[in-house]
This record gives C-alpha cells, sequence and structure tokens, in this order.
C-alpha cells in the first residue's frame, strides 16, 4: 500500500513507527489488537499475517482460535459499584484485545493520577480479573470509601493487609484502619508510547 512506517503509525491506535520497525525485524512481535487492526487495514486474513497462509475462519472465528479476547474499559464510577452480585457494564464503550486468560468479569481500566509512578502512570491502562485473590506483593484494585485505588497489595504477620503505593508521596493504608474491598488484581499492564 505504499505505507511508510510512519504512515502506518498513524493508522494504528498507539503505536510507534519504532514498534512497526521491531516488527519487521522480528524484534517483537504486535498484540492480537494491533493483528486484528493490521488484518482490517490492510484487507487481508489474520492468518496471513501470522504464519504467512490463509486461514479458511474468517477473521472473527481466527481471532477466537488464537485465544483473544475483548475486554470492556470501564470508568472508575463503574469500578466503584462491581460487587460479586452485580455484573458491570461499560460506559465508555470501548474495548481492548488481549491474549490472557481470565475470567468473565475481567475488565479493563485506564489510570488516573501518579500514585503509582514511575512502573504505572496516569493514562496506562490495567486490566484486572476480579475473581482471582490476590497474593502477597501482586497489585490489586480496591475501593476505599468513595475511591478507587490500584496500589501493591501487603500482608502482615497478624493476618491484615495494607495496600502500598509505589510513589511515596501517598500514605500507605491498612485494613486495620479503614474498610478496603479488594475488586479484583492485576493480570495485565499496557504502557503506550511514552515522550521524553
Amino acid at each position: 500500500m505504499n505505507l511508510t512506517q510512519q504512515d502506518l503509525a498513524k493508522r494504528l491506535k498507539d503505536v510507534s513507527h519504532v514498534a512497526i520497525s521491531q516488527w519487521e525485524s522480528n524484534t517483537t512481535k504486535p498484540n492480537a489488537e494491533n493483528l486484528y487492526d493490521l488484518s482490517t487495514l490492510f484487507g487481508c486474513d489474520l492468518g496471513w499475517l501470522l504464519k504467512g497462509i490463509e486461514s479458511e475462519a474468517s477473521n472473527a472465528n481466527f481471532i477466537s482460535e488464537i485465544s483473544s479476547e475483548k475486554i470492556p474499559i470501564l470508568n472508575y464510577k463503574d469500578v466503584y459499584k462491581i460487587n460479586e452480585d452485580s455484573p458491570f457494564i461499560s460506559t465508555t464503550g470501548e474495548f481492548i484485545m488481549t491474549d490472557i486468560k481470565s475470567s468473565k468479569l475481567t475488565f479493563a481500566l485506564k489510570l488516573e493520577g501518579d500514585s503509582m509512578a514511575n512502573d504505572f502512570l496516569n493514562g496506562d491502562i490495567i486490566i484486572i480479573d476480579p475473581m482471582e485473590k490476590p497474593e502477597p506483593g501482586e497489585f490489586v484494585l480496591a475501593v476505599v470509601g468513595e475511591d478507587v485505588l490500584f496500589r501493591k497489595y501487603r500482608v502482615d504477620n497478624l493476618g491484615q493487609f495494607s495496600l502500598q503505593p509505589l510513589n511515596p508521596d501517598y500514605p500507605v493504608i491498612s485494613s486495620n484502619d479503614t474498610e478496603i474491598r479488594i475488586i479484583g488484581i492485576l493480570v495485565e499492564h499496557r504502557i503506550y508510547r511514552r515522550k521524553r
């Protein structure tokens, strides 16, 4: 289609020309969402992009064959309403593709704020599975009062737990001091291009 790497990057969401160069040199591989977008853009079979051969299945069927899942992106206010008895409804209307094996309640959230900097930044997307129970050292999404917080999960010797921010400017929140409802654990973290 006579597209340069930069031209192609402009047509794909959140993909840099450097990433495309890495795909072409086989340094990295595009994720399922990028492959789907590429197959749509080029009007070619997804199987051809993966293996150089045509697939008899349609693109939609082929995506399910490679275990891709369409995950809704929720708003913070939607996350606050989640509980075991109440399924959520995505109000953003946006979805993200992932190949992570997870429950049907898995959702994505675009992070806001800097409480988990420098590992997790404003605008990064996290994928959370509410059906997984947290282990010490994992990252969790929790409701504390009227706030939805993303933090590191820590357990103390007395069986209580705390939520640890990575940014030292924010306080540690302990289950000894306040009621904390764990929504789910981090199963995937998407970092998009960051300008320096």
